[in-house]
């Protein structure tokens, strides 16, 4: 059984290292481990094989033997969530984890009963999860905050994306379109500009492909023709 642990800290190969008390008593209590025993723990730095030199019920030590893992590129994903009862919100904690999101956004709203998220306990489960999912780092939690207040740094944010990209973009389609941007309007920008900030879309081709299929086929075929031309 491979036993994952986060371990936040900068890890330094074939140094050793404590373990916290919540962690010593899982390794030495629950899953009663011994000295010789090989775990793994990670941070966002990757994940290293480490052997365990020292185990007693309150004091566990560990070998960090080799780096067995590369770090992963961090998430994008965000979830905003207006906050519900605590076993509803535990698991939606747990599944957001499983599933890479990076970041998470708790919220109050107008018609929203809970109005606290215990910081701790949160931690604690985004935490379990990243150890049993393979993820490399927990999401964030961000602090509490108000719908509305939510949705105005949304549209600020999305406007700074927008402003950001939509001249490079642009310069990227009137290169390949030859200078003709009358097909460009503000709403395919803003398409593109979002899938791009997100990394859903990496090749211009494609992107010009999803704005305007029509030409994109047309400049396709104009390339293939052009190379066989040649």
């Amino acid at each position: 059984m491979n036993i994952r642990i986060y371990h936040p800290d900068s890890i330094v190969e074939n140094s050793t290292n404590l373990l916290s008390k919540e962690h010593t008593h899982y390794v030495a209590n629950v899953m009663r481990l011994k000295r010789g025993s090989i775990v793994n723990l990670f941070n966002s730095e990757g994940e290293w094989e480490s052997e365990i030199v020292f185990c007693e019920k309150e004091r566990v030590e560990v070998k960090f033997l080799k780096k067995v893992k590369e770090p992963q590129k961090k998430n994008k994903i965000e979830l905003a969530i207006c906050l519900v009862k605590k076993n509803p919100m535990e698991i939606i904690l747990q599944k957001a984890t499983e599933l890479g999101v990076g970041k998470i956004i708790p919220i109050i709203s107008e018609r929203t009963e809970v109005k606290e998220l215990n910081n701790d306990r949160a931690k604690k489960i985004v935490i379990e999860a990243t150890e049993q999912s393979n993820q490399m780092s927990p999401p964030e939690i961000l602090k509490i905050t108000k719908l509305n207040d939510f949705l105005k740094n949304l549209e600020v944010k999305e406007a700074n994306i927008q402003n950001i990209y939509s001249d490079k973009i642009k310069r990227e389609f009137n290169t390949i379109e030859g200078n003709n941007n009358s097909l460009f309007t503000d709403n395919r920008i803003k398409d593109v500009v979002l899938e791009r900030e997100l990394g859903l879309r990496n090749n211009i081709n494609y992107n010009i492909e999803v704005a305007n299929p029509q030409r994109f086929n047309e400049i396709r075929l104009k390339k293939n023709t052009n190379v066989s031309e040649k």
